[in-house]
């Protein structure tokens, strides 16, 4: 089976059109929707397995819609991407879900507590869930979700849906990927809206008002409101909306609101945008490669012991 293909180094073949024409068998599994392939594409992607960079090259990405969810721990981004799941699903499409998980301190793998809040659709074949560790990322997302992401566009999927790890206000990376970056909160957060606005209120593209039955959810909603009427007018006017994404009241209006954020003229500015973070995103990981930080802390603490340490001076080394 084409999904059964392998990966070898470029070392251990004789033939590069041999391990070429290997890596176009296994992306034309991936863009039949061969599920068994995609897995297996996402975990060498992931951990930089022989032949990963050569099969990135290959990919054919589609334009597929990215929906990017985040905001704090607690907000509802789960209830509400299985919402979105099953309004997708209802209209025959196929949608795949990233939901980037805490990094176990132990296997640094997924905590897959995301997984399991949508274990419902798991059978469901027009759906893939992956979990992904953050792996130390602060910016709510994974190192390689760039690489991962695309290989989705590169499948048969209609809608891939992102969930951040739910850190606060740093992950504000999701802006960089998504091309619709629904920011949901709550209205406990009706305190916290000030310090909102110097993080992830900068990124919405649609904010949702999520458990909008709780006391004080309709002075929250109009509060967030009236902090968007200071923000420089543009052609999109960032919608805020109530769910109860447990009932699914609401639901279809958010969805809507995405639809119409994609057929936008700001939508079609942001594409550059989007082009240019990943680029830049890309190169910055790929220079610091074979950097890693037990090895830097195993120099330090070997240099700093004497007293005259500089930290400027021992960072030069990996300057050039």
């Amino acid at each position: 089976m084409q999904s059964e293909w392998f990966l070898v180094s470029l070392s251990d073949i004789v033939n590069l059109e041999t391990f070429l024409k290997n890596t176009e068998s296994f992306i034309s599994s991936i863009s039949k929707g061969e599920r068994k392939a995609l897995a297996r594409g996402i975990s060498v992607v992931e951990n930089e397995l022989d032949g990963s960079a050569e099969l990135l090259k290959l990919l054919k990405v589609r334009d597929v819609p990215v929906i990017g969810f985040t905001g704090p721990p607690g907000a509802g981004k789960s209830t509400l991407i299985n919402a979105f799941i099953r309004k997708i699903t209802g209209l025959n499409k196929k949608v795949a879900v990233l939901a980037v998980d805490p990094t176990s301190p132990f296997n640094f793998g997924s905590l897959l507590g995301d997984r399991l809040r949508m274990a419902e659709h798991f059978n469901d074949e027009k759906v893939f869930i992956r979990s992904v560790a953050t792996r130390g990322s602060l910016g709510g997302l994974t190192e390689k979700i760039i690489e991962i992401t695309d290989l989705l566009k590169s499948a048969d999927f209609d809608f891939i849906l992102i969930e951040t790890v739910g850190v606060g206000q740093s992950e504000v990376e999701i802006a960089g990927l998504a091309d619709t970056t629904i920011v949901v909160v709550v209205p406990e957060s009706g305190d916290d809206i000030q310090a909102l606005k110097s993080g992830i209120m900068e990124i919405a593209d649609i904010f949702v008002v999520n458990k909008s039955d709780r006391e004080g959810a309709a002075t929250f909603e109009n509060n967030l409101k009236k902090m968007l009427m200071y923000r420089p007018a543009g052609e999109w006017s960032i919608p805020v909306l109530s769910t109860i994404a447990t009932t699914g009241e609401g639901v279809e209006e958010v969805f809507e609101k995405t639809i119409l954020h994609r057929e936008s003229k700001s939508f079609n500015e942001k594409k550059y945008f989007l082009l240019t973070e990943k680029a830049w995103k890309l190169i910055s990981n790929n220079r610091m490669k074979g950097i890693k930080k037990e090895e830097i802390h195993k120099a330090i603490q070997l240099e700093a012991a004497d007293g005259s340490f500089n930290l400027y001076r021992f960072i030069e080394k990996f300057n050039r």
